[in-house]
Formats: C-alpha cells, sequence, structure tokens
C-alpha cells in the first residue's frame, strides 16, 4: 500500500531529505537537520506542565494542591496523591539513612537540589547536624576527588584560562542578575586533600548551600565559581574523566592578570557590595589576593579569617571553664599556612583589644612549628612573608615534641592537614605541662586531623578541652561521656555573610571578625559547658547566625562602612525577617 503526501497528517514528517528523524512536525527543523547542520536549542518560557515541574526553583513534586494542577497544566503528569512538605522530608529522610556509604547521600541531595531546591533546604535546615557532613566536609572531600566521575548537571560558573579578555560576557551568561555573595576557588588547596584542579566546584557548591540553610541568604543570590587555571596534578591530568583544563597552572604574572580580571569583571556587573569569598587557594595566591583587593573589594577569605573567627571564638568561650583570660595563655600551632598564621593574628589582636599592648607584643605569646620546625628568628631570612611576624627568638627545635617540651604551651592548636601529628607523647607532654590542655586537632577533612577526640581524652586521662575541624562521635573515658566541639567555619561565614549584606558593607575589618567571635561565643550555655562544649550545638544555627549578623552590622555602622541607611533599631529582629524560608509558597 502507498499513500501520497497529500494524504498524510499535518503533524505527521514524510521527508525523505537525510536527517536524525524524529517523526511529528518540526517547526524548526531540528529533526531534518544533518549532524553537521547547526540548530536554534528553542525553549519554553512559560513556567507550567512540564517546564514547571522541571525547574528546581519553583517544583513541589506531589506537593502541589489539586487546584495548582488544575492551574498550571499539571494533571496527569503526576500521581494522584498530594503531599505536605513534611510528609516529604520524612520520606527523603527515611531514604537517606538507606544509603551506607556518605558519597551516596551527597549524590542523592545534590539531585534533590536540581529538582526541588525548597525541599532540599527544608531538609538541611530541620537535620542540620545529622546533614553537615554530607554537604560539607568530610564527604565534600571525597566528592571533589570524584567529582569528575559523579558529575551530572553543572552548577555554578567555570571560568577557565580560555575565557581571558571575556570574563565579564562569561558572568552575563549566569541567569540571576542580583548576586549578593560569590564563593570562588581555583582548586588548588582542597582541604587537606591538595590540588584537584576544576572538581574543586564542590566546595563553592557546599559552602553556598550553607550560606541559604545557615544564614538565610536567598539561594538566587548566590553563585558559585571555580577559575580554572589548570592544574599540576598528575593523576588528573591524565585522568580521561577530568573535567577540566588538561594542562599546567598557570603562574606569576599570567595568573595575577587573569585573577585581576575576574575581581574587575564581578564588580562591574553585581556592583561594589558583592561579597566575594575566596575558597581554597594555595598560601601564596590566598594572602596576596587578600591583601590586594580587601582595600577595594568586599573580600574575605574563608580559611585564613573564618577559620580565625570561630577558633577565637572557642578559646574566648573556653576561657569561662578555666577561670582565665586570652593573655594567661601560651600558645602553639603545628602548622603555619593560611589557616595558622589567620588565627594567630587574630588572636594576637584580641589579647591587644583585652590588654591595651602593643600587637608586636601580644604575637610573643604565640609560637609556629612548620615543616622544618619552630619558627625563630635565626630562620627569618628563608621565611616567607606572612611567617616572619612569628619568629621570635629562641634556640631551634626541629619538631613539635622539642617544641612542646621547650614552649610548654597551655594551648595547642593544629592547621598541619597531616594527619596523626599529635602524638601521644605530644598530647601527654600537654596533659603532664597543663591540667586541663587546650587541645584543637582543626585540620580536615576527618582523615587529616592531627589526632582523635578518642585519642586526646584517653591521652589526657579525660582533662583536655578537645575540638576538632571535622565531626568526632562522643568518647565514653572512664564511666563518663565527653562531646568533642566542632570548630567548624559554618558557625561564622552564613552570619558574617548576612550582617555585612543587611548592611550594605563596602568593606570587612578585623574588628568585624572580633565581633563575629565574641557573639559566637557568648551563644554557648552554662549547660554546654557542662557537657565539655565550647561551641553551641549547631540545631540552634540560624538563631546563632541571626546573633552574627547582628554583631557584625552593629560594628559595621560604628566603623562607618554601611551603605543601608537608616540603620535599623533591632538588628537581631531584622536579620531574622532577612532570612530566606524554605517552606513552599502557594501559586495562583
Amino acid at each position: 500500500m502507498g499513500s501520497t503526501p497529500a494524504e498524510v497528517p499535518c503533524d505527521v514528517v514524510s521527508d525523505n531529505r537525510s536527517g536524525v528523524g524524529g517523526g511529528i512536525s518540526d517547526v524548526y527543523g531540528e529533526d531534518l537537520a544533518t549532524l553537521d547542520q547547526l540548530v536554534t536549542p528553542w525553549v519554553s518560557s512559560v513556567a507550567s506542565g512540564y517546564s514547571l515541574m522541571r525547574d528546581p526553583r519553583y517544583n513541589k513534586g506531589l506537593a502541589f494542591t489539586d487546584k495548582e494542577r488544575d492551574a498550571h497544566y499539571l494533571t496527569g503528569l503526576l500521581p494522584p496523591v498530594v503531599l505536605s512538605q513534611e510528609v516529604q522530608e520524612r520520606k527523603l529522610m527515611h531514604n537517606l539513612r538507606q544509603y551506607t556509604v556518605p558519597l551516596q547521600r551527597y549524590m542523592a541531595l545534590m539531585d534533590l537540589q536540581e529538582r526541588n531546591e525548597r525541599l532540599f533546604y527544608k531538609l538541611l535546615i530541620d537535620n542540620v547536624e545529622e546533614l553537615l557532613p554530607v554537604v560539607y566536609t568530610p564527604t565534600v572531600g571525597e566528592a571533589c576527588q570524584k567529582y569528575g566521575s559523579i558529575f551530572r548537571k553543572p552548577q555554578g560558573l567555570y571560568i577557565s584560562l580560555k575565557e581571558k579578555g571575556k570574563i565579564l560576557e562569561v558572568l552575563k551568561n549566569w541567569p540571576q542578575r542580583g548576586i549578593q555573595v560569590i564563593v570562588v576557588t581555583d582548586g588548588e588547596r582542597i582541604l587537606g586533600l591538595g590540588d584537584l584542579g576544576c572538581q574543586g566546584m564542590g566546595i563553592p557548591v557546599g559552602k553556598l548551600s550553607l550560606y541559604t540553610a545557615l544564614g538565610g541568604i536567598r539561594p538566587s543570590a548566590c553563585l558559585p565559581i571555580t577559575i580554572d587555571v589548570g592544574t599540576n596534578n598528575e593523576k588528573l591530568l591524565n585522568d580521561e574523566f577530568y573535567i577540566g583544563l588538561k594542562q599546567r597552572r598557570a603562574t606569576g604574572q599570567e595568573y595575577a592578570e587573569f585573577l585581576h580580571e575576574f575581581m574587575c569583571a564581578v564588580k562591574q556587573n553585581y556592583g561594589e557590595k558583592v561579597l566575594v569569598q575566596f575558597e581554597d587557594f594555595a598560601n601564596h595566591n590566598a594572602f596576596d589576593l587578600l591583601s590586594k583587593y580587601s582595600t577595594s573589594h568586599l573580600v574575605f577569605n574563608d580559611d585564613i579569617q573564618g577559620t580565625a573567627s570561630v577558633v577565637l571564638a572557642g578559646l574566648i568561650a573556653a576561657q569561662k571553664v578555666l577561670g582565665k583570660s586570652l593573655a594567661d595563655h601560651t600558645f602553639l600551632f603545628l602548622g603555619a599556612g593560611e589557616a595558622g598564621t589567620g588565627i594567630a593574628e587574630l588572636i594576637a589582636l584580641k589579647i591587644s583589644k583585652e590588654t591595651g599592648a602593643p600587637i608586636d607584643e601580644t604575637r610573643k605569646k604565640i609560637w609556629l612549628v612548620d615543616s622544618k620546625g619552630l619558627i625563630v628568628s635565626s630562620r627569618k631570612e628563608s621565611l616567607q612573608h606572612f611567617k616572619q611576624p612569628w619568629a621570635h627568638e629562641h634556640e631551634p627545635v626541629k619538631n613539635l615534641i622539642g617544641a612542646v617540651n621547650a614552649i610548654k604551651p597551655t594551648v595547642l592548636i593544629g592547621t598541619s592537614g597531616v594527619g596523626q601529628t599529635f602524638t601521644q607523647e605530644v598530647v601527654e607532654a600537654m596533659a603532664t605541662n597543663n591540667e586541663t590542655p587546650l587541645i584543637l586537632a582543626l585540620s580536615n577533612p576527618t582523615s587529616q586531623a592531627e589526632c582523635t577526640a578518642e585519642q586526646a581524652y584517653t591521652w589526657t586521662k579525660g582533662r583536655a578541652i578537645f575540638g576538632s575541624g571535622s565531626p568526632f562521635d562522643p568518647v565514653e573515658y572512664d564511666g563518663k561521656t565527653y562531646f568533642p566541639g566542632q570548630a567548624n567555619n559554618c558557625y561564622i561565614f552564613p552570619g558574617l555573610g548576612l550582617g555585612l549584606i543587611m548592611s550594605g558593607a563596602i568593606r570587612v575589618r578585623d574588628d568585624m571578625l572580633l565581633a563575629a567571635s565574641e557573639a559566637l561565643a557568648a551563644q554557648v550555655t552554662e549547660e554546654n559547658f557542662a557537657n565539655g562544649l565550647i561551641y553551641p550545638p549547631f540545631s540552634n544555627i540560624r538563631e546563632i547566625s541571626a546573633n552574627i549578623a547582628a554583631s557584625v552590622a552593629a560594628k559595621t555602622y560604628e566603623l562607618g562602612l554601611a551603605s543601608n541607611l537608616p540603620r535599623p533599631k533591632d538588628l537581631v529582629k531584622f536579620a531574622e525577617s532577612c532570612m530566606y524560608s524554605p517552606v513552599y509558597r502557594n501559586y495562583r
């Protein structure tokens, strides 16, 4: 049987020209185009039907009401049941708990974020203590290592050396215009895992999800960016699934010019008040970028300043337990990079403000050990510039145990990125020299922690006050349960960011970091102290963030760096009113 073209229905293609083939009316010619011909990617702009369900900002899944399904052409596209957001949340948490591998939980959460934004944030806010280790350290470290393999859908902007000279155009490709916070990395020093290149994108994505969940910044105001200038990781360069530029890292002038173009483009596109958070840059670049742009942009380095602020908060809180002041302590750091020197500088500044002593004097209470041993004045000529203020008069000491015995510190802080460096000998020496030694093993992820909570409590016979960067479970020792504190930057940066945004800050100053530290320390209750905690529980994190935001905003107004005038009367209430709510909205 044959048929003439005139008899064929108008919505069926009957064209013998070579093509991919599609079977239905092909208005724009996509199906008839040969594989080497260009086609236009037309999309619908009406948020209804399938397009509404595919938009993570508006999708509610089975929570669309019958009325909404009728009004938005969803009837028949979903099963008939209507579930509340609370039931959806219980179902998802039940499903997540079935996964035994943390990376599977991470991938399931990322899938949820890509299909239902509000449910993702509702889940994260209501179950923050359980899910924080999944969306951030330690699981995000593994996710970055395997990012090429688990990569499904791009999140954020990738700006590579191929875009040199047109970064502003790339920024304009991002669909949202009202950006308030950018988290940017070049992937050279991801947690304690080293150079992960373009795969470091997991860090800005994770950090910004916490800006929203913990600090209440709207998701549409957040922009994760990875600057891809290559990688020196041989494994990635030889990996067929690697998603970044397969070339060695750009350095020197080429790197500086590229980053300068980026910073100028950000300011040109988003204005003076966009907060740029530098994340996981290598030491030399991190200090240079912060120093260079802190006078012209609203910039913040979480590894240097965020870590410093959260650690200082823990130390301030611990003094209530010890009955001392910070000036009574001697501090010893293992690690003299971004985190170590950043914490040390903020401690010295705080002691200086408390005692009135010049900062050059207060620095002498703080000692640092790097890979070559104790930093002393005889090494000054060979030291990087950021280590030089910590080179004090002392004979050379080659290792950490030697430094502990010589300096006799009351506080031992690990920022080395090397696991198990607080050995039994070191911790026992701290316990011999102090009735209540303060030990902070801050390196991330958990595998890189200088010691575990169990080791710290066991080797000090339960006398230590312990804190870590990644979470540890409670420890049973000699019939008593000890609750390790987590010096997690998530306590500080969401509230700090909210405070800067709501006051319209144009610059970040150290006094704002001190205000954040003091506000966090003030949230620790007597009940928390009784359990050995020097940080409040994460379950109250939004309340904590609102108080930190209020303190930061107050300091911003006091310093004359705020542009949102007049100043609100009640800054805590104003902070709470600014926070994004993930509860579903009703549609017309």
